[in-house]
């Protein structure tokens, strides 16, 4: 008799039986109702913000149990060791457990709390990994003892500390005046390159909302004498043979859009990283994931630029989604504001936010309609709570 989590991927049961697993009221073992729960938040787009709210609340001991179980499927302890979703209590049964993948811990040791770096550095398996103490020296919460040690275990290891395995070029600055290196776009193209591959061929094609907002912005930078129709301009956006990586220098003399229009994607990957705030502006629009992400790994993307980005309703999820695992960026109060009211955020990156918020954004949440509704109701109770905690003080 098959699984009923293989019966829900096959879309084999009724949607009334799917809403009551995504409660996690089914009568099943409780590992494979966390996996079912999983497959929800991550695959099912009806019940997957329910699917979410009840892994958020579920049952410690079934929890702890998973977490340190070789067992669990992947994709389960890839999500509770994912910094949004990850419960402090679980952190070092993740780490120990065999199963729990290199990469998965990379990516929290990429942003990790003052708390899980504690946790991060007691773990056998951590302080054997050249690459996770790699990423863990570029933390900007660790303390002056902890950047010592976490050197003399890399040294330990065969490993220059001042080249540590998994630390991105640049990353260290929050800001760059100068140029980027070709070391640091090359860097990014290799690391993502079946992705690029993937998507290769495909133009620059703006989210959503985007022609509206750039249809003014095209008409200022065409100077009359070059003017081209509108259907000159469409058909010529659609050459892909014609995608370019370099432009010639008369072409880099036309407007940002146009000079856009004329790239391949390792081309946009390219002026995303190197090119002006006017060209970024227009690339974190970019409806292919890998070019918009480009424009956050840029060492020339100020604090002002992420700030906007943050709240703008144009560009992918994925960008929402990635703003918040840079620590850089979560610095600055008015990104994290930006980010919960931006009714573009995955919710659970907004939950995952709303601590952060000052008692005055958390009343204006809870009456801000283009939220979802589950943003707003934890709003009051967040706003209710500090303004108990305020009174009594």
């Amino acid at each position: 008799m098959p699984r009923m989590l293989d019966l829900i991927r096959a879309s084999a049961v009724p949607a009334n039986l799917v809403q009551s697993a995504a409660k996690g009221a089914l009568s099943v073992p409780p590992q494979e109702m966390i996996e079912i729960l999983v497959y929800l938040a991550m695959h099912n787009k009806v019940f997957a913000e329910k699917a979410r709210l009840t892994l958020a609340g579920w049952d410690e001991a079934s929890t702890r149990e998973a977490a340190a179980n070789p067992a669990t499927s992947k994709d389960v302890l890839d999500y509770l060791t994912d910094p949004q979703n990850l419960r402090p209590i679980v952190l070092p049964l993740l780490l120990e457990n065999s199963a729990t993948s290199e990469a998965s811990i990379l990516k929290l040791a990429a942003v990790a709390s003052r708390e899980q770096l504690e946790a991060l550095l007691k773990s056998p398996r951590v302080l054997q990994s050249a690459a996770i103490l790699g990423v863990l020296a570029a933390s900007p919460n660790l303390k002056d003892n902890e950047v010592q040690f976490v050197q003399a275990k890399l040294e330990s290891l065969g490993q220059d500390a001042g080249e540590q395995p998994g630390m991105h070029p640049g990353s260290g600055s929050p800001e760059h005046d100068g140029d980027v290196s070709d070391e640091t776009v090359n860097a990014y193209v290799t690391e993502h390159a079946s992705e690029i591959a993937a998507e290769a061929g495909k133009s620059f094609e703006p989210v959503v909302g985007l022609m509206e907002s750039t249809a003014s912005a095209v008409e200022s930078h065409v100077e009359p004498v070059a003017a081209e129709s509108h259907d000159h301009q469409a058909a010529a956006a659609k050459r892909a043979p014609d995608k370019k990586w370099i432009l010639s220098a008369d072409e880099q003399r036309g407007s940002a859009l146009q000079k856009i229009s004329k790239l391949d994607i390792k081309g946009r990957i390219q002026l995303a990283m190197k090119g002006n705030k006017e060209e970024r502006s227009l690339l974190i629009r970019d409806g292919t994931k890998i070019v918009a992400l480009a424009v956050l790994e840029s060492p020339k993307v100020t604090d002002g630029e992420v700030e906007k980005f943050a709240g703008q309703k144009n560009v992918l999820e994925a960008v929402l989604r990635a703003i918040p695992m840079k620590r850089r960026f979560m610095k600055m109060y008015p990104v994290v504001r930006n980010l919960t009211f931006n009714p573009r955020t995955p919710i659970d990156v907004s939950l995952g936010l709303m601590k952060n918020l000052l008692i005055q954004d958390l009343r204006h949440l809870s009456g801000n309609k283009e939220v979802s509704d589950t943003v707003r109701k934890l709003a009051t109770k967040m706003f209710r709570q500090k303004l108990d905690v305020t009174k009594k003080s």
